[in-house]
Parts: C-alpha cells; sequence; structure tokens
C-alpha cells in the first residue's frame, strides 16, 4: 500500500476546517470527523474527513491492525483515530456512560504542516480536488450553549485528599493523582466547542471525537506517548501554579524551586522510565530532559521526558504504561486502588489517553486532562491533581479550580 499526497493550500486555521469537515460528514451521512490540533506528528493538525468511531473490546491492540504502507517522511496519510478511558483499569469497574474504549479508521486526512499548508493524504483514493474547494468555503456558523458546572463540595474533595496523606504517611505508596468531577448541561454543536477551545486557549495536543456514543473534546497540554518506528517518548506533567499575566516569570521560578511541585514530577518521572523499562532494550531508557517549566492555559506546569527503544508490539507498549502515570500514582497498582476507594464517581475518559495510530507515522496519544464529555445534553469535566505528603486539602481544591478556570470560561 502507498500514500498518495496533494499540497492544498494555506490560509485556513484548524478550527476553521475542522467544522467545514464536521458539516461535510453530516450532510453527506459519511461518519464524523474528528481531528488532532496541536502538536502531532511533527504537524499542526490532522484532520480525518469521515470516520466512524465505534466502541472496542480489544482495545489495546487495535493499534497494531495498521498494514504496512510505503510514504515519504513527514507524511500521515491515515490510520486509527480513537481513545481509551481510565475506566479500562478502573479496578472498581465503575462507568461513565461514554464507552471505555473507542477506535475509527480513516484511509484519509487533511495535514496541516508546520509551515502552514494544508495536504491531502490518503490511503485509499485521491479526492484532492474535492478537499481543495472545501479549503474555499467561509466556515460554517455554529454555537452551543452550557449552563454552569456543578462542583462537588471542596469538603468532599478535601476528605479524599486527607486520606491520601495518611495513606502515604502509612508507607502505602509515595504518591497518588486524586481527582474530582464538575458537570453541567449542554446543547449545540461539540465540534463548535472544540473548535472555539483550540482556537482560544491553542492546547499542545488537543483532539476531537465524536459518534453515536457521545463526543470527547480534549484540550490536553500533555504526551503520554509517541512512538515512531521503534523509538518511544513520554513527557509526564506533575506540578502546577496558576499564571497571573504575561509577564509572571517569578511564578515560574517558584514552580521550578517549590519542594512538593519537583517531588511530584521526579517520583512520576521515574514510574513513567519504570514503565518504559518493561518493554524497552536494555539501557535504552534514558530521560534527556528533567524539571522544564512551560506554560498552559492558566497555568505553569513542570513536564520531564522519557525516551527509549521499544521492542515490542503496541499492545504491549499500552499494556505496560497505560494509564498514564502522571494521572495514576506510585506505585501505581496501589494507586489506582487508592483511587477507587478514595474517588466517588468514575473517571471516564478523563486521564485516558486519546490519539491516532498510522500505518505510516506512527503512534501518538495524549493524556486526557482538560477534556470535556459529552452524553446526550450533559457535560462533564474532570479535574484533579498529585498528592504527596506535603498536600494541604485547601492548595489541591485551589489547584483543581486553577485548572478548570480555562475551560470554564470557554465554556461561558
Amino acid at each position: 500500500m502507498q500514500v498518495t499526497r496533494t499540497r492544498l493550500g494555506r490560509g485556513r486555521t484548524p478550527d476553521e476546517v475542522l467544522l467545514l469537515l464536521e458539516e461535510r460528514a453530516r450532510l453527506r451521512g459519511l461518519g464524523t470527523a474528528a481531528g488532532l490540533c496541536g502538536d502531532w506528528f511533527g504537524s499542526r493538525a490532522v484532520l480525518a474527513p469521515e470516520v466512524c468511531l465505534e466502541p472496542s473490546s480489544d482495545a489495546f491492540s487495535v493499534p497494531d491492525r495498521c498494514p504496512p504502507v510505503d510514504a515519504p517522511p513527514g507524511t500521515v496519510g491515515g490510520g486509527w483515530f480513537g481513545y481509551l478511558s481510565y475506566d479500562l483499569t478502573d479496578p472498581s469497574g465503575r462507568r461513565t456512560p461514554l464507552p471505555a474504549a473507542v477506535w475509527g479508521w480513516a484511509d484519509h486526512v487533511l495535514r496541516l504542516d508546520a509551515d502552514g499548508w494544508w495536504w491531502f493524504e490518503s490511503l485509499g483514493d485521491d479526492r484532492a480536488a474535492e478537499f481543495a474547494e472545501l479549503l474555499t468555503r467561509p466556515a460554517p456558523s455554529v454555537t452551543w450553549r452550557a449552563g454552569p458546572l456543578h462542583r462537588p463540595l471542596p469538603a468532599e474533595h478535601a476528605d479524599a485528599v486527607k486520606a491520601c496523606v495518611h495513606a502515604i504517611e502509612a508507607g502505602e505508596l509515595f504518591q497518588a493523582n486524586i481527582c474530582t468531577r464538575f458537570e453541567g448541561s449542554f446543547a449545540g454543536s461539540p465540534a463548535a466547542l472544540f473548535a472555539a477551545g483550540v482556537r482560544r486557549l491553542q492546547p499542545r495536543r488537543a483532539a476531537f471525537l465524536t459518534g453515536g456514543w457521545g463526543s470527547v473534546v480534549s484540550l490536553s497540554p500533555e504526551l503520554f506517548l509517541a512512538r515512531h518506528g521503534d523509538r518511544v517518548r513520554s513527557t509526564p506533567i506533575k506540578g502546577t501554579l496558576p499564571r497571573r499575566g504575561p509577564a509572571d516569570d517569578v511564578l515560574a521560578r517558584q514552580l521550578r524551586e517549590s519542594v512538593k511541585d519537583v517531588a511530584e514530577n521526579v517520583m512520576i518521572t521515574d514510574l513513567v522510565r519504570n514503565d518504559l523499562g518493561r518493554v524497552c532494550a536494555v539501557g535504552s531508557v534514558r530521560v534527556p530532559e528533567l524539571l522544564r517549566v512551560r506554560p498552559a492555559p492558566g497555568v505553569w506546569h513542570l513536564e520531564s521526558t522519557v525516551e527509549g527503544r521499544v521492542v515490542t508490539s503496541d499492545a504491549d507498549l499500552l499494556a505496560a504504561t497505560f494509564p498514564p502515570g502522571s494521572v495514576t500514582g506510585a506505585p501505581k497498582i496501589r494507586a489506582l486502588e487508592l483511587i477507587a476507594e478514595l474517588e466517588p464517581r468514575p473517571r471516564g475518559v478523563y486521564t485516558g489517553a486519546i490519539g491516532l495510530a498510522s500505518p505510516v507515522a506512527g503512534l501518538e496519544l495524549n493524556v486526557a486532562i482538560r477534556t470535556f464529555e459529552l452524553h446526550g445534553d450533559r457535560i462533564a469535566l474532570g479535574v484533579g491533581g498529585g498528592i504527596t505528603a506535603d498536600s494541604a486539602a485547601d492548595a489541591e481544591w485551589q489547584e483543581c479550580l486553577h485548572k478548570a478556570a480555562p475551560l470554564e470560561a470557554l465554556l461561558a
């Protein structure tokens, strides 16, 4: 199998093109559009014009079904778009209304390269002329309405944080991520919500999936896994402070010097290193970047990078590393158990992973944080943070509010 590709033009933003594709798919009954925006496969956007996303019962093995393809470097061509929800590995067996995993095959994509050019890339028929004409049309005007998100009582989250701290003090684990869930009403276009989020927040790892089962609007800043050939990379985020303005470098320095936040990041980086060590060549796992301060919507984050030379299938890679270490804890198994004990609601897609497995470009998945889940007329947003022995319940609640603030403002 070979990829055909045609350069189409430039000047259209990813949010505009996604809305055009979503309208096209809806009017023609061609499934739905899907999209990855920000920094994916060395590109600014990879959009599927038409894909049928269905629940999957064999979630980890789907990426290994990609056929062999010859293509020039930098090409994506198509592949499996989908998500893996945290519920797949929740020891309690709890579920939200969305499926535990969803995948769908797209045999052609529109890709926005780093220089601002749109490309039509296909593993099948060449329909470049149709999409070249589509890019000349005005974006459709679609909207949404959302009520204020209902928050649980702060005391509920505080009790969970305090119980987690007690477990850490008792030596049961070093760290765990404790989360909560904000919920509200929603009407209108999930694609319009995603487009507005991409335009206003410019997240690095945004993803949009939709189907008869519901919709996922992910405005994530975090990379879970990027596998290209036999090289794999993960960039866990741990450590957060609010951003106060465009010139708040003092806060960024405070984050890098925070004993609690640095400890969070180092512990999770070590966990990710151990997870990758299970499926990488001996001696190949390294940490090329530790404790980098990076901005995200509303907050500063600490992030580190772990990489290695993977020697297994994608299914084995996912089994060894999912769910992401940055949203579970260390040691991971006990953290998963404690999360199930202390969090009163299932997480759903939140803290799972969303992305694309391409037979040409490899596998890339985000960590599904800053992510809206939509089902019927309801919308949910998960928020949380890492708990260590030094955590204070009030500060952890404030961190949840800081992370949610840009997304709540987007809804409003």
